[in-house]
């Protein structure tokens, strides 16, 4: 167990249970269940059964129940991506982000993802939000518009100069319409490309494929913004190369000429005091070169892609909003939402009326963005999914190893199941112990993957 000065600022009541849980009979299993969920925050519980089988001949070759667990429960892992609800679960969908990212850059025969993509033009590019009233920050000279110089963790920094005229209903809209403006910003983006490459939309298709995997990322003040790999293909894919014409400076151009083109915005109608409004990217916008790992750059493969993993895993809750669905307004006093992020849900729950299809108050705790954090185009490379697949295979293989199951054909055992939701979470104690469990895998893994880096690099200084 882990040392017991890490639980010296717990309070008597989780102490006490603390103790309990460690004292029962069934503690080491509980532990074993929880170090197989990654010591997840907040574990789903399931009762039932399996049964393995023999399907020719019906002989019995497995049973579990879990009757023999403790409390009866198998605990299994949430699978949450907020790192706000549950640290150990966002880890590891953080890591698959990486590594979904990083293939579409690196390449990953595993995933049949050529490592010759890295021939391709590729760009990581940042579109911001526009601008809905001045805000407190950082400028790199002299002082914020309010005349101070706020410390870096300044809980003034992003919200409004003044709360009186700055416009909360338009930025809550515009986080509603991010995701249309982003379709529409890479509509015109392949426009761009073909006007530069002087073709058709039609002839441009048939010579080259635009990839991308991006995340969002709320800024201070409340907005959202995303962060994208761009890369060019050819025809078919990463499986080809792209024209020799599709190059870097012609990918940046086109983003630049995209992102500012008066196509490229969404539109919302006046409703009741709403007046009409059209909505573009901001006026920030960095485009810039991604690199080989190791070439002295700051935009290198890894960086781009352990950045992109590190925003998968946020949402809104650094601007002081909610980490989940908000029922009513008096859940804000509850929680003690501060007044910038207060007023953003208080528009969305003025505006919902008025768009009921945008259903803006369901998504309130995202201060009205509805879209998917991360998402990438279809043959960017390998998905989420496949990589949760290829765990789940691994662990599947592993537990029939096992059992003594590996050297039979899967096709001649019939498995037979039930199982029932029976609840989620921990009691204090048993919070406490996992969140040791989880900080110790982290470590191990971090631990780790440091070796295997200073092998990497001693291998390559010895070559």
């Amino acid at each position: 167990m882990t040392d017991t000065a890490t639980f010296a600022g717990l309070d008597s009541t989780t102490l006490g249970d603390l103790l309990r849980v460690a004292g029962s009979p069934g503690f080491d299993r509980w532990q074993d269940q929880i170090r197989r969920t990654g010591g997840c925050a907040d574990p789903i519980h399931l009762t039932g059964w399996t049964l393995a089988k023999d399907k020719t001949t019906g002989e019995p070759l497995h049973h579990y129940s879990t009757e023999g667990e403790p409390g009866g429960r198998l605990r299994v892992a949430c699978g949450n991506r907020r790192a706000s609800r549950c640290p150990a679960c966002a880890w590891t969908y953080a890591g698959d982000t990486y590594h979904l990212i990083r293939a579409g850059l690196a390449g990953d025969d595993r995933r049949d993802i050529p490592a010759r993509v890295r021939d391709h033009a590729r760009v990581f590019a940042t579109l911001t939000a526009p601008s809905f009233g001045p805000v407190h920050n950082r400028p790199d000279r002299g002082t914020c518009r309010c005349g101070a110089r706020h410390a870096p963790d300044d809980p003034a920094l992003g919200t409004a100069l003044d709360p009186a005229t700055y416009d909360y209903a338009g930025a809550v809209l515009f986080n509603n319409h991010a995701g249309q403006l982003w379709q529409r910003f890479t509509n015109r983006l392949r426009r761009e490309i073909a006007a530069r490459a002087g073709l058709s939309q039609r002839a441009l298709a048939e010579a080259l494929r635009l990839s991308y995997g991006k995340v969002a990322e709320f800024q201070k003040r409340g907005a959202i913004h995303f962060h994208a790999v761009i890369r060019l293909d050819g025809p078919d894919g990463p499986d080809t190369p792209p024209p020799s014409w599709a190059t870097i400076d012609l990918l940046t151009d086109a983003i630049r000429a995209a992102a500012r083109h008066a196509y490229t915005s969404v539109s919302v109608p006046a409703a009741d005091d709403q007046p009409a409004r059209t909505f573009r990217w901001g006026t920030q916008l960095d485009v810039r070169p991604v690199k080989a790992f190791g070439d002295g750059s700051d935009i290198t493969e890894q960086a781009v892609a352990s950045y992109v993993a590190k925003y998968a895993t946020k949402a809104a809750e650094n601007t002081g909003t909610l980490d989940r669905r908000i029922g009513e307004l008096a859940e804000l006093d509850r929680h003690g939402v501060p007044d910038h992020a207060r007023r953003l849900i208080e528009a969305c729950k003025t505006l919902d009326p008025l768009y009921p299809e945008r259903r803006i108050w369901a998504w309130a705790h995202m201060l009205g963005f509805r879209g998917h954090f991360s998402s990438k185009s279809r043959r960017y490379s390998t998905t989420l999914g496949e990589l949760r697949q290829a765990r789940a295979d691994y662990r599947a293989a592993q537990e029939r190893e096992a059992l003594g199951l590996d050297e039979r054909e899967p096709d001649t055992v019939l498995v037979l199941a039930d199982w029932q939701y029976a609840g989620h979470g921990h009691t204090p104690g048993e919070s406490a112990l996992a969140a040791t469990i989880a900080r110790d895998i982290q470590l191990n893994r971090e631990t780790a993957r440091e070796a295997l880096r200073d092998q990497l690099a001693l291998e390559g200084a010895a070559a």
